[in-house]
């Protein structure tokens, strides 16, 4: 059984990410093991796992761009802004195809969104869910969001609008839905939502919950399991095959640099690289005149 690396989970839905990860952890007796962006419990798709030292970086994860498919159902708002929550207004004003279409153009780019009051986000250093429960008066903080792509791929009935986003870290879908709702002056909700990719991580390489828990142990020959580096991009890496190297990164000291590929990433404006070790990262750090600076450890 492989010590490091990604699990790409499908979560079903109806079990928090939490639990998920938990049943995993028990499985597999790991010591290590966290998740990136987390998927609201009646929600399902990927979830990026990363277990022993490979939860180091799931920061790099968490920048990714995600892509969803989900269902708006128009008529009423839920505390939740979800179907499982109670209903707290309704509105008779159905939108319609054109209208819908027309205002998604105002959701592109770079906007700001207030995340839903039943999320995990912090307010004055307590959960926002929390408050909630509690019955608490609050408000959550407008925050910048991205989204690249919005498009409407079916209208299966009046109250029923599916559609696919693009979009990027901290984006809430529950809180497009309400305020999409808003702007056309009509009440709604989410009654469906999958999570298809999260960067590398896609829902065609996925494994599914019920299939990972049934096998014996976690190898890199399994569709879903992946090492540190194959589920990572944009950063560039340098192979490390040397002991003497790879201790000399250990103790944080500053490693040479072949020459010629220190010109070739310098002139690539690449100045921020993961150096490798059998597919493994080892570290992540800088260049600097004919150097790597390590700045995190990972062995």
């Amino acid at each position: 059984m492989t010590d490091n690396g990604w699990i790409n989970l499908y979560k079903p839905p109806n079990i928090t990410s939490f639990k998920a990860i938990n049943k995993i952890k028990k499985k597999f007796n790991l010591k290590k093991i966290g998740h990136a962006g987390t998927l609201d419990p009646n929600a399902e798709g990927i979830l990026p796992i990363a277990f022993g030292r490979t939860t180091k970086l799931i920061s790099f994860i968490n920048n990714s761009r995600k892509e969803y498919y989900f269902e708006i159902t128009w008529g009423s708002q839920t505390v939740t802004d979800d179907k499982d929550g109670e209903v707290i207004a309704r509105s008779k004003n159905i939108p319609n195809y054109n209208e819908i279409e027309n205002k998604l153009k105002f959701f592109l780019g770079n906007i700001m969104q207030k995340p839903p009051k039943v999320s995990a986000v912090k307010i004055n250093g307590k959960r926002a869910y929390k408050r909630v429960l509690k019955k608490e008066q609050f408000e959550t903080n407008f925050k910048f969001v991205k989204v690249y792509q919005l498009k409407i791929i079916d209208f299966p009935s009046k109250f029923i609008t599916k559609f696919f986003i693009e979009c990027g870290k901290g984006f809430y879908i529950r809180s497009f839905a309400r305020d999409l709702a808003e702007t056309l002056n009509s009440k709604a909700h989410i009654s469906f939502l999958k999570r298809s990719s999260v960067g590398k991580f896609k829902e065609n390489n996925s494994i599914l919950l019920d299939d990972l828990l049934k096998i014996g142990q976690m190898d890199f020959g399994i569709n879903g399991i992946n090492n540190s580096i194959s589920m990572l991009d944009d950063i560039p890496a340098i192979k490390i095959d040397s002991n003497d190297l790879i201790k000399d990164i250990s103790y944080g000291k500053k490693i040479k640099i072949n020459s010629f590929e220190y010109e070739t990433l310098i002139n690539k404006n690449n100045k921020v690289l993961f150096a490798i070790n059998k597919e493994n990262i080892i570290s992540i750090g800088n260049l600097n005149n004919g150097y790597f600076l390590p700045k995190k450890v990972f062995i």
